[in-house]
């Protein structure tokens, strides 16, 4: 842990190291991301243990989403580097085929990271992996609500990666107080709204780019699929987003699901029998599904819950284990839509189920809501699936699959509106700790006078023509101007 009054000496080594050009050469950014690798690889059981005390999550989930995500998110970025940070050539209007231009991406400088609990390990070392391979020097704020994981990252980052590029700076929410104080060239945040906003009010301080990993409330839609066994696959994906990702603690995690009336029974005894089967009869002793991260959090969910309208609608599980930090997997039907749970983002083991007369509906339910991270929708109707695409807003949209978007490297994840703004992973996680520079590469022949003044009509005529794009007229008709 750094100490709160070293952490301005840390930011102005950083800038030193920034400044002196290290960070620049492809060679040491390659460097880096292979020494990231070997720490993963060589520590993945420490990881696994960390993550099992900080959220009680098994070693296979644990490495799914935490471990062997970021070993292929860090190979991707290893073979196409050369290429994403490469200059890209651009098009010029044909008046112009003497020069050239070309989009030179450039490292922002340096960059601070806030890491979330929820996935303390995944959600730290990815967008450092961005970080790196633009260039960039990094402090790392790793989150304090998973202790083990934030000293395991802070031990071991020193022993592999570059120690004046790369910075940890464990502490709570005064040492992230005191981090907002300074000036940084780039803030990558994930988290809550509420901190979100705090974030970005200190950023604006220095009109410091930021890039917000948030949330929201993220809709299941279940259409109605005439196959029994397309329906036992949905029902399976959607039991294992809610349920999980750190026990529903994510934010790309199901938080509600919209079906229509006839369906639910159907879905909701599909729902029982594949939680027994995932978790057992008995989920808290199955070892195989997280706890609640903390006590506040676990209150935070059990008031949700103490609303009687919406404690009567639950119509699967309710039990609470507030010494172990456990809650089991919870249905709720139809609970009131005014009541907490149906407005704030759930985080957690709590599924409510709303149900419509007509699946169609949807679309204007979730309209009527703040912009989630990702809608998810099982349907075969592909009408159904362009309306969705092309009349609701998200940071994405996932068909019959959940979760499955954030290991995709060729697409962005990102968040819309409340959820968020920016996105990252693979090459766009480079792009969003870089700049592109706009470079033009003129020459001094020819020298047309049309744009120079005194102006006349001919060179009205070239200037409208290059406008109308026109461009082989105006060349034509310019070197037939008289130089004046």
């Amino acid at each position: 842990m750094t100490d709160i009054a070293d952490e301005e000496a840390v930011v102005c080594e950083l800038r030193e190291t920034f400044k002196s050009g290290r960070t620049r050469s492809v060679a040491w950014r390659k460097t880096q991301l292979n020494a990231l690798l070997d720490l993963i690889r060589d520590n993945d059981e420490k990881i696994l243990q960390a993550l099992y005390q900080d959220l009680g999550k098994h070693p296979t989930e644990g490495y799914k989403d935490e471990v062997g995500v970021l070993v292929k998110s860090i190979n991707h970025c290893l073979g196409n580097l050369d290429k994403w940070v490469a200059p890209k050539k651009c098009k010029l209007p044909l008046a112009l085929f003497l020069s050239r231009a070309e989009l030179v991406p450039e490292p922002l400088g340096v960059v601070l990271i806030f890491a979330s609990w929820n996935f303390p390990i995944s959600l730290a070392f990815e967008p450092v992996i961005g970080a790196i391979a633009a260039g960039n020097t990094v402090v790392l704020k790793p989150s304090d609500q998973a202790p083990a994981c934030s000293s395991l990252i802070a031990k071991t980052i020193p022993q592999y990666m570059d120690p004046k590029a790369i910075r940890i700076i464990e502490g709570g929410a005064q040492i992230s107080e005191k981090l907002l104080q300074h000036k940084w060239d780039k803030i990558f945040f994930t988290g809550s709204p509420q901190v979100g906003r705090i974030v970005m009010t200190a950023a604006a301080k220095y009109l410091t780019p930021v890039t917000l990993e948030l949330g929201g409330k993220c809709p299941v839609i279940l259409d109605s699929l005439s196959n029994p066994s397309d329906l036992k696959v949905a029902i399976k994906r959607i039991a294992s987003g809610k349920w999980g990702p750190c026990n529903g603690q994510a934010c790309i995690g199901i938080d509600y699901m919209l079906v229509e009336e006839k369906l639910a029974p159907t879905v909701i005894e599909l729902l029982k029998k594949t939680i027994k089967k995932f978790y057992t009869e008995s989920p808290k002793d199955a070892n195989c599904i997280a706890r609640i991260v903390n006590m506040k959090h676990f209150q935070r969910l059990q008031n949700l819950l103490k609303d009687p309208l919406v404690e009567a609608s639950i119509v699967h599980g309710g039990s609470l284990d507030e010494q172990k930090l456990f809650i089991e997997p919870i249905i709720l039907l139809d609970p009131p839509l005014d009541a907490a749970i149906m407005n704030e983002e759930i985080f957690g083991p709590l599924l409510p189920i709303i149900t419509l007369k007509n699946i169609q509906e949807s679309i204007g339910f979730i309209n009527a809501r703040p912009k989630p991270l990702t809608v998810y929708a099982f349907t075969k109707d592909e009408n159904f699936k362009k309306k969705i695409i092309s009349d609701t807003s998200s940071g994405g949209v996932t068909f019959n699959d959940v979760l499955i978007q954030f290991v995709c490297e060729g697409i962005p994840f990102g968040g819309v509106g409340s959820s968020g703004f920016g996105r990252y992973h693979g090459k766009f996680s480079v792009d969003t700790f870089s700049h592109e520079k706009a470079v033009f590469r003129g020459g001094f022949f020819p020298d047309f006078e049309a744009r120079y003044p005194p102006w006349n009509n001919y060179k009205t005529k070239f200037i409208r023509l290059a406008y109308d794009i026109d461009y082989l007229g105006a060349i034509l008709l310019m070197l037939g101007l008289k130089r004046y």
